[in-house]
């Protein structure tokens, strides 16, 4: 992060500790900072205390304060998109929709509308130049890289965005925060999807989709038990609402292989390393490259299906109709509407793609 003095920061404040160190770095360095609170659709009531806990911060480091109401636009283009997905029988990803449609869509348009000359977050991860071009590489603390929510960003939002937290661990966030004094230092991380809280996600999809019994079936095509809508989960799931029985009565653990929703129909084997939880070769759709790379031939890239599964080596290519991207090693609950993400030997973020 390169000091720019007197250059206007936007810092999205979401009222944990990592946007409130992101905010005092960049007060710290000289920029001209207002921090924004962004406010979306919230179901248990968290979204209040937040955004006291991000206007006691900016009062605390002496910078502006506003609230930016997004809720109405959040229903329609980050609640819609994961309840219809499921509807479709897919695992959506509403943290990648949010980043896309919200942070660095309305906020971002928002911010450079009022004079911004950069909007910042507290994501873990970094943006680099090279040359004329912007890319995104992972935050420095490997546990806390959000760089996999990243994938949608262009070169347009890259160019002028700020991640000022993204070359620490999240200990040295914590002691700055606490060194400086800030009110959020030991306030906890929030966890799962944020606008539901402590909601689940079955009860809050149970509003929108309906309750259909259906049948479970296991590899074998042998009926072992029932579900209440296919619609309702995910593939690796394990916990699928109802009993599932083999033979003899004994209960075992089942995860979902594969779902239907046309049918209702739910297929589940038995152990989590059954051969049919892997796949090696995936489809991907909705295509987005940080930079331009050439796929004239495969590309070996390293890659990663779900938020914090380690890197493994794939060849990512291309023909008239489809992406694809093969792993060396099969890769277990790989759902279709999640994101496939894939990076260099070194670290650069490439693209990513939606499963199909």
């Amino acid at each position: 992060m390169m000091v720019r003095a007197n250059k206007k920061v936007f810092v999205g404040m979401s009222g944990g500790v990592d946007s409130s160190v992101a905010a005092l770095r960049l007060k710290k360095k000289g920029y001209d900072v207002t921090g924004v609170f962004m406010r979306c659709y919230n179901i248990d009531g968290c979204a209040e205390r937040d955004a006291e806990d991000a206007r006691r911060v900016a009062e605390h480091i002496g910078i502006p304060f506003y609230v930016f109401d997004f809720e109405e636009e959040y229903k329609k283009r980050v609640v819609a998109y994961m309840v219809e997905g499921y509807r479709a029988g897919l695992t959506p990803n509403p943290d990648v929709m949010c980043n896309r449609e919200i942070k660095f869509g309305l906020f971002f348009k928002k911010a450079m509308a009022l004079g911004a000359d950069y909007v910042a977050t507290g994501h873990y991860a970094r943006v680099k130049k090279v040359g004329s071009e912007y890319t995104l590489f992972a935050g420095n603390d490997p546990n806390k890289d959000q760089s996999y929510f990243l994938w949608t960003l262009t070169q347009k939002e890259l160019a002028r965005t700020l991640f000022p937290v993204g070359d620490l661990l999240k200990s040295e966030v914590r002691a700055i925060a606490k060194k400086a004094g800030l009110p959020t230092a030991e306030k906890k991380d929030s966890q799962g999807i944020c606008f539901l809280g402590d909601v689940s996600l079955m009860d809050f999809l149970a509003k929108y989709l309906p309750h259909e019994r259906g049948a479970v079936f296991n590899i074998e095509g042998e009926k072992i038990g029932e579900h209440e809508g296919a619609h309702f989960y995910t593939i690796g799931q394990r916990h699928i609402g109802v009993a599932v029985s083999t033979k003899g009565g004994a209960t075992k653990r089942h995860y979902v292989v594969k779902k239907d929703v046309a049918t209702n129909m739910v297929i589940v084997a038995e152990g989590a390393e059954h051969p049919a939880l892997y796949r090696g070769k995936l489809v991907l759709t909705d295509m987005n490259f940080i930079r331009p790379v050439a796929l004239s031939k495969p590309l070996m890239v390293f890659a990663r299906v779900r938020y914090r599964q380690p890197l493994s080596p794939a060849t990512l290519s291309r023909d008239e109709k489809h992406y694809t991207l093969t792993f060396t090693e099969r890769q277990k609950f790989v759902a279709p509407g999640q994101s496939a993400v894939f990076y260099t030997e070194r670290g650069e973020m490439l693209g990513g793609g939606v499963i199909v």
